[in-house]
């Protein structure tokens, strides 16, 4: 076997690593656009599709642990073409992650649909929205090695917590104002934390992309504005306490 043939080959495996990670990465964000679609129409068919359609996205992460591991044991990659695979491999558990979110959200719909609809589904519905445009643009700036788009959606991790930290104090209001909001209100929490938490997992991503053009993962440690933990309900509505920092 001539170095020029290995060469090639091992390029045709980067490629294939690659196009997996955008086969996985666009499946997980039309995942979750269905999945923010059906909980706003209140569409059980299209949240059961949503669930059933994550074995594909399982399917194709093992498919990159195998290349990945097959790879590093035979191929023995170093520098820029180990930092590929490395990333590849990281990312590919990262879109998994963000799949079962996915899920999560569309199983949350099939209860939430047996109950009456609420006005700040609205709002999770905006939230998730934003996050679905950081998971196609960090995508976009994975497959394009763009560092500096991949830090505009790690920059965006604040917008998500601030409009996160919004969305808990409205449901929080309309659990205090009446005792029958409590439990879809509720849903409409884990709903709105999976996607806070897809979020994060496209931040991870961008450093990721940082990682493989820069060799180092980001200094700058990730700015959060997340102030749900720091929110007390009290009988004339909610709060946020000083965390004394």
């Amino acid at each position: 076997m001539t170095q020029e043939h290995i060469v090639k080959s091992f390029d045709e495996q980067l490629n294939r690593l690659d196009n997996v990670i955008a086969e996985m990465g666009g499946l997980a964000e039309t995942q979750l656009a269905e999945a923010i679609e059906a909980m706003v129409r209140r569409d059980v068919e299209r949240a059961e599709r949503v669930t059933a359609a994550d074995a594909r996205i399982d399917e194709l992460e093992l498919e990159i642990d195998h290349l990945a591991v097959a790879m590093l044991a035979l191929r023995q990659p170093m520098a820029d073409d180990l930092r590929l695979v490395i990333a590849a491999l990281k990312t590919s558990g990262i879109i998994e992650r963000i799949g079962d979110y996915a899920k999560n959200v569309a199983k949350r719909t099939l209860t939430l649909s047996q109950m009456p609809p609420m006005q700040p589904a609205l709002t999770v519905a905006r939230l998730g929205r934003l996050v679905q445009e950081m998971i196609k643009n960090v995508l976009d700036a994975y497959v394009a090695r763009d560092a500096e788009k991949a830090a505009q959606v790690w920059m965006r991790d604040e917008e998500v917590d601030a409009l996160y930290t919004s969305v808990f104090r409205e449901l929080l209001t309309y659990m205090m104002e009446d005792p029958r909001n409590i439990t879809p209100c509720t849903h409409l929490l884990f709903v709105a934390k999976n996607i806070e938490r897809i979020g994060d997992h496209a931040t991870n991503i961008a450093e990721h992309v940082h990682f493989v053009v820069h060799g180092s993962m980001p200094d700058d440690i990730r700015p959060k504005s997340d102030a749900s933990s720091f929110t007390v309900v009290e009988p004339g509505g909610t709060k946020q306490v000083p965390t004394g920092r």
